[in-house]
């Protein structure tokens, strides 16, 4: 089934979706927005600054927006935090957006909300999750009830996400990965596509894929020594459409930089070798 903008889907009692109207290449049909409850509602996600959004998000809860959550400040996921929080007075709860591009500073939580720490209603609970790695603030929130986890863009449905260095990180990610993999999870809500029912299949496959793409940075170093990543892209990407390879370029930066910390590649002067 096609996700459609402005789209609201009742996934179980008390855990609706609304799709935002920011279908594009990155964030795929849209922005899902989560609404937990229904007598004091939860907003995980509210999404990007367009007022129609936020609109609806209000339209949708039957009870008064008292929380909203955010797994990170990307603009097509914190932005509108900010004007969601002044109309219903909500608290916001998430990190601090760090420096850099592509981050919403206007995010302003009102409550940081740490690794493990629980989030209770008198509905549900949220456990908070810190998955860095697409971002360094990137948090996924486990329903502990029906064993959800709702990821933002550490897992998406139909597509990869770019890790960005120097905020974005590969090692990270990998390694949040290898966490969630130990965890007992029911399915994945993620911030762009439909529901993961099969959670644990999800997180292995990307574990390998990125793994396989590593061992192609590897093999194409073997074959280009010396150099720039912008020379590997259509190595390691060669099943990639050569208009994404500016942004395949930022994860293929990645893969170097965690190559490099593990000893295996070193830059000099722009350029990348092998150490051995």
């Amino acid at each position: 089934m096609s996700l459609e903008e402005g789209q609201i889907t009742e996934l179980a009692p008390g855990v609706r979706r609304l799709l935002a109207p920011n279908p594009s290449m990155m964030t795929g049909p849209g922005t899902n927005s989560y609404l937990l409850g229904s007598k004091e509602i939860a907003v995980i996600d509210p999404g990007p600054a367009m007022p129609k959004h936020v609109d609806a998000i209000q339209e949708l809860a039957d009870g008064p927006i008292k929380w909203i959550l955010v797994t990170h400040t990307h603009p097509d996921h914190s932005p509108a935090a900010a004007s969601l929080a002044e109309a219903t007075g909500a608290e916001q709860i998430g990190w601090i957006a760090p420096q850099g591009r592509h981050q919403d500073q206007t995010f302003k939580p009102d409550h940081i909300i740490g690794d493990g720490n629980t989030f209770e209603t008198g509905e549900f609970s949220l456990r908070a999750i810190h998955t860095p790695g697409h971002a360094s603030n990137h948090l996924c929130y486990l329903h502990t009830g029906l064993r959800w986890l709702f990821t933002g863009d550490h897992i998406i449905n139909g597509s990869t996400v770019v890790i960005d260095p120097p905020d974005g990180s590969m090692g990270d990610y990998l390694r949040s990965l290898e966490r969630l993999r130990s965890m007992s999870i029911d399915a994945i809500l993620p911030g762009h596509g439909e529901v993961i029912e099969q959670p644990q299949e999800a997180v292995e496959w990307l574990i390998n894929h990125r793994l396989e793409r590593e061992s192609k940075v590897i093999n194409a170093l073997k074959t280009l020594p010396d150099s720039t990543s912008r020379a590997l892209v259509p190595l390691v990407y060669e099943d990639v459409d050569e208009k994404l390879h500016d942004l395949a370029e930022h994860s293929l930066l990645a893969h170097l930089i965690r190559l490099e910390e593990e000893l295996r590649v070193r830059m000099e002067n722009g350029r990348w070798r092998l150490t051995t």
